[in-house]
């Protein structure tokens, strides 16, 4: 489970019922949201290009090396 919210990165481990959403072994990011981190959720920007909530122990929070930040940065 995601102990910190203000993880920006996260991998995805498992994504059982959400084939169409999430990729195994690929990085997301993530948007804050604590209401939803109280209830074991990361509201995740996946796939689709918007941001759900999923459930966290889906997913491994990782650190990304500052040079590779700029490529997961959001577009909007």
């Amino acid at each position: 489970m995601i102990e910190n919210p203000s993880d920006t990165f996260v991998l995805c481990v498992q994504n059982s019922g959400y084939d169409a959403s999430l990729e195994v072994r690929k990085i997301y990011r993530t948007v804050p949201d604590a209401q939803a981190t109280r209830r074991s959720l990361l509201r995740v920007v996946d796939e689709s290009g918007e941001d759900y909530l999923y459930p966290a122990k889906i997913f491994v929070p990782i650190s990304l090396p500052k040079e590779a930040e700029p490529a997961f940065a959001s577009t909007a």
